[in-house]
């Protein structure tokens, strides 16, 4: 794992990549009470050339900036911390897996580790990364997911913090992932507004593919509009299909679109297509 300290007084620490373990931490700190705590997440990908590659990493580092910057966390060098990164998965290469399937996930976490009581600014905050060999999040490879939507609960609102990668918007959507799933459905698809707007779903964005009324094929996605998260997947979905013709000439429209898209991504995460978007190791 990786550690980097930061204080108030002295700054960031040096980094430091040691066994994994675990945290001690007080009993007030801040960010147990007051979830002064954010996340990422990325993958590292083995490519057919056996080269681990990143997935747009920068856009990760990007937005990991700007959710410290809304919880006070201090500021960090995006290019500084993905080279430590870079070397913690070199180190644990090994740990890679060997499959189109599979990937190293990474989680990067910044705490808030004040010693205090007192609602205010952290003078104290802990950087660190940990990694694990991760499968699909879903078990279902070649099905969709069944959504599960009821106005009574809303995810995020305006001027709130669903567009940043917190830990307490995940925790406070438990509760309704949990009647989801007794309903017999596998993710919540959260609305907002009296109109009900379409938001995002529980884990990921959303994309529509439908006939519009103006009679046009489109594929559309939410705005972000400070409600969803900036997802990465979600650009990248965007920036490929604004390339493409979207009529698909086949009675299964929908499937063939989500596997020419999957198939894309894929392509590049794995080293088959060149690309820019990737980062090596």
């Amino acid at each position: 794992m990786l550690t980097i300290e930061w204080s108030a007084s002295e700054g960031w620490q040096a980094p430091l990549i040691k066994p994994f373990g675990n945290l001690s931490l007080h009993p007030a700190c801040s960010s147990l009470h007051y979830a002064i705590q954010l996340f990422e997440g990325l993958k590292a990908f083995r490519g057919v050339d056996n080269q681990l590659r990143l997935f747009r990493p920068m856009l990760n580092m990007k937005r990991m900036s700007d959710t410290a910057k809304r919880a006070c966390l201090p500021a960090f060098d995006q290019s500084e911390f993905l080279e430590c990164i870079r070397r913690l998965v070199k180190i644990d290469q090994d740990w890679v897996p060997h499959s189109d399937s599979a990937s190293l996930y990474i989680r990067p976490t910044f705490l808030g580790t004040e010693q205090s009581l007192g609602v205010k600014k952290a003078a104290n905050a802990l950087l660190y990364v940990i990694l694990c060999p991760v499968g699909s999040y879903f078990n279902s490879q070649t099905d969709g997911l069944s959504l599960w939507a009821d106005p009574k609960y809303t995810r995020a609102w305006k001027g709130g913090t669903g567009n940043y990668k917190m830990g307490g918007n995940y925790g406070c959507s438990l509760f309704a992932q949990y009647e989801a799933e007794d309903h017999g459905c596998q993710q919540v698809l959260w609305l907002y507004g009296e109109d009900h707007q379409i938001t995002e779903a529980g884990t990921m964005n959303i994309f529509l593919h439908w006939i519009n009324e103006d009679g046009e094929e489109e594929l559309a996605t939410p705005p972000l509009d400070g409600i969803i998260l900036p997802g990465v997947t979600r650009q990248s979905i965007l920036e490929l299909t604004g390339k493409w013709n979207l009529h698909i000439p086949c009675q299964d429209k929908d499937s063939q679109l989500s596997s020419r898209i999957a198939k894309e991504l894929t392509d590049i995460q794995h080293g088959r297509t060149p690309s820019d978007w990737t980062f090596l190791v």
